[in-house]
């Protein structure tokens, strides 16, 4: 059988999917208070769709920074829906963070006049990485980090852009499943609408996130929570009622884009190759 949400394998265990919000929030707010400031800055800035998971962000880092020091910026195109610029406006106001807009539909309309016949995924991963060149940008005249909003689902499967949603200085949410994210943004008094609404990346008109992976996110974090977190080998799950296609599918999703979850793979000619021998962690010497 298709696993639905109303049908997930596993429920005779303790959810593995059940997170003390109490606990994980000043986690998360320590880390990113103690990981922006460890190396010299005090501001961040990140990318404010609207959406949930750039939302619990800035929920996250407005908390630990004080919002005065947080910026969210709304990157549009003008296919960009209305409620995605309301949400971001509604978050901006609730949190009192800065707000800028900044189109990137000028620069993409004008590299799109040489491809007209571009791939509406040609189209999405370009618009993803305007969008982190713009905050990168503004990283730098600000004198702020970026913050990610890339949530562990996404990361694992690879549903998103390298260089791109993907790239950031630091990321608060991403061993967070998306299920988690809703949890503690409930937690944290993150707005219903947002809460509640379709998850989408707002990449074309209609477009949704599950609509587009061809399942749920219930599903997937289930599958993943047993897959990944507790190592549950393929017989197992099969075992726990797991679709097996389902199973194969979401462990080749893992496998192919393991290098957007990686540094540059660098040829090794010397003894002490960079992140194979000289691997020293992220905050050495600070």
């Amino acid at each position: 059988m298709r696993v639905t949400a109303q049908t997930l394998p596993g429920d005779r265990r303790s959810d593995p999917l059940t997170i003390n919000c109490s606990l994980v929030e000043p986690i998360l707010v320590g880390f990113v208070r103690s990981e922006v400031r460890r190396v010299g800055f005090k501001k961040a800035v990140l990318g404010l769709s609207g959406g949930i998971d750039s939302t619990l962000s800035a929920y996250i880092a407005a908390k630990a920074l004080g919002p005065e020091n947080v910026s969210g910026i709304r990157m549009p195109y003008s296919t960009s829906s209305v409620e995605t610029m309301d949400h971001g406006d509604l978050v901006a106001q609730e949190l009192g963070i800065r707000m800028q807009t900044i189109s990137i539909a000028p620069q993409i309309d004008t590299y799109f006049t040489q491809f007209t016949d571009a791939s509406r995924l040609r189209r999405a991963n370009k618009m993803a990485r305007e969008r982190m060149t713009i905050l990168y940008d503004q990283s730098a005249a600000q004198e702020a980090l970026v913050i990610g909003t890339s949530n562990k689902t996404e990361l694992l499967i690879g549903y998103g852009t390298i260089h791109g949603d993907m790239a950031s200085a630091l990321n608060p949410i991403g061993d967070l499943y998306k299920t988690q994210v809703r949890a503690l943004s409930a937690y944290m008094g993150v707005p219903a609408a947002i809460i509640d609404k379709n998850p989408t990346a707002d990449l074309w008109v209609g477009q949704t996130d599950e609509a587009e992976l061809g399942f749920t996110y219930a599903e997937v974090d289930r599958l993943l929570a047993r897959m990944v977190d507790e190592r549950a080998r393929p017989d197992e799950l099969i075992a726990d009622g797991f679709d097996p296609a389902f199973v194969s599918r979401i462990g080749r999703m893992i496998q192919t884009s393991h290098y957007k979850r990686k540094l540059p793979l660098i040829a090794k000619i010397s003894n002490r190759t960079i992140d194979r021998d000289f691997r020293y962690a992220r905050d050495w010497g600070t």
